[in-house]
């Protein structure tokens, strides 16, 4: 029997800051980073995964992945559905480190790390990519994926179970429909907070030469600025194309309504992250006043009871799942039927290094085998950092390309462990000096 004989962790950063990629109006100057899990076995192949963050405190979130290696050294490879269920159950259930939780921040964010790369090493070991490896299980070893405890009282493991069923006959033909034609896709690459107008407008024109039908700015620094590049991007991209805006957290409930207000004769698509990601009702309460302006979030919200919430009281009109916030792949599949459930449309988070290469896997998953529908659904493309990457996220003609190779998609290629390991790595040794 296959086990785990070490668990690595290495803090790789990425110096994004130098051309403002990433900026928002919350995170100016942000440095995409990664703390990198590696699972090494005794007889191959290995398996990867990652947590993602902008730099600072990447350190703090490698510490927490380590403080989890007794429970996954020495023990067999997980292989099956039954097997990555108890392993996600354990690691969420040590009560001592659930304390600093629970079931939510660094902690959290260190067991999905390691969930998603157990995941990986399971698809490795199966020979397909984690979206087929998904969709090749049956309606009841994915409901025994699911921690039901409190979500009961919105999705019942039966109800579950009847999703998967009513898309199971037909699921065949939608997996050889993403083969073929892959998933939608929309870009944030024009609509960083620190990119000039000239660059705004020539990215946002190429944008829709790329085949896309959806861009998006970021805005919440200032309402002038705010207006004046949300006009000039309706005026390059025209009537037809949607743009969607993210505030990434920055206002408070009577702002975001009130500086909507000022962006609504543009036609924003939805309006992303306005306020807290834990404040639910405010979220309800800014819905209410912007409607038919949808409200999107979810790439900082913490766990699975909170987008139970946010579904429960109407609060959001698009679900974005994150595959590094929450406790990895077993949660997300929830946070998925939790969405199917209620009727609205996942859209993932996936601005950040590694985030397209994973979370790509979760929307054709959600496609082949729950949601059976593409209606408003879309995964986010960012066009950075890909190329760090053995496996590396990709778009034609406005969609994501379905990924083929056994795996997550995560592991990050040798040279660039070397070169961005902070602090000692080449790109950091120079910009020190």
């Amino acid at each position: 029997m296959a086990r785990i004989v070490a668990l690595d962790v290495q803090d790789i950063r990425f110096p994004t800051s130098r051309e403002l990629d990433g900026s928002d109006a919350m995170n100016p100057d942000p440095d995409y980073s990664a703390a990198y899990v590696t699972l090494r076995t005794d007889d191959g192949p290995d398996g990867y995964g990652l947590a993602f963050t902008i730099g600072r405190g990447n350190d703090v979130q490698a510490a927490a992945i380590r403080a989890l290696g007794p429970h996954v050294v020495g023990k067999p490879v997980p292989e099956d559905a039954a097997a990555l269920a108890a392993l996600s159950s354990e690691l969420i259930g040590d009560s001592q480190l659930r304390w600093l939780g629970p079931e939510k921040g660094v902690v959290h964010m260190a067991i999905g790390a390691v969930v998603n790369a157990a995941w990986d090493l399971a698809s490795r070991r199966a020979g397909l990519p984690l979206w087929r490896f998904l969709a090749g299980m049956t309606p009841e070893e994915i409901v025994g994926l699911v921690d039901f405890r409190y979500l009961s009282d919105a999705l019942t493991p039966d109800e579950a179970l009847g999703i998967l069923r009513k898309a199971e006959p037909t699921r065949a033909g939608r997996i050889a429909q993403l083969t073929e034609q892959g998933f939608p896709a929309y870009t944030t690459s024009p609509g960083w907070l620190g990119y000039s107008d000239e660059k705004l407008s020539r990215l946002a024109k190429q944008a829709i030469t790329e085949g896309f039908d959806m861009i998006k700015l970021k805005v919440g620094g200032d309402l002038d600025d705010d207006v004046r590049r949300m006009k000039l991007a309706r005026e390059v991209v025209g009537p037809g194309v949607r743009v969607a805006v993210d505030a990434n957290q920055r206002w408070d409930t009577d702002i975001a309504i009130r500086w909507m207000r000022e962006l609504a004769p543009y036609g924003p698509y939805w309006i992303e992250e306005p306020t807290s990601p834990d404040d639910v009702l405010a979220h309800r309460a800014i819905a209410d006043a912007l409607a038919p302006i949808k409200i999107a979030t979810g790439e900082h919200v913490q766990n699975r009871v909170v987008f139970k919430q946010l579904l429960q009281a109407g609060a959001v009109d698009v679900v974005q799942i994150d595959a590094c916030r929450v406790g990895g792949v077993n949660e997300n599949i929830a946070i998925l039927l939790l969405a199917a459930k209620f009727g609205v449309p996942v859209c993932p988070h996936a601005g950040g290094v590694g985030l397209c290469e994973l979370v790509r896997h979760l929307s054709f998953f959600d496609y082949a085998a729950v949601s059976a529908s593409l209606d408003g659904r879309v995964i986010e493309w960012v066009d950075h950092l890909h190329e760090h990457f053995l496996d590396p996220a990709g778009v034609v003609n406005g969609r994501y390309t379905a990924p083929n190779q056994p795996g997550f998609s995560a592991r990050l290629r040798d040279e660039t462990l070397s070169q961005y390991v902070y602090p000692d790595g080449p790109v950091w040794t120079e910009v020190v000096a």
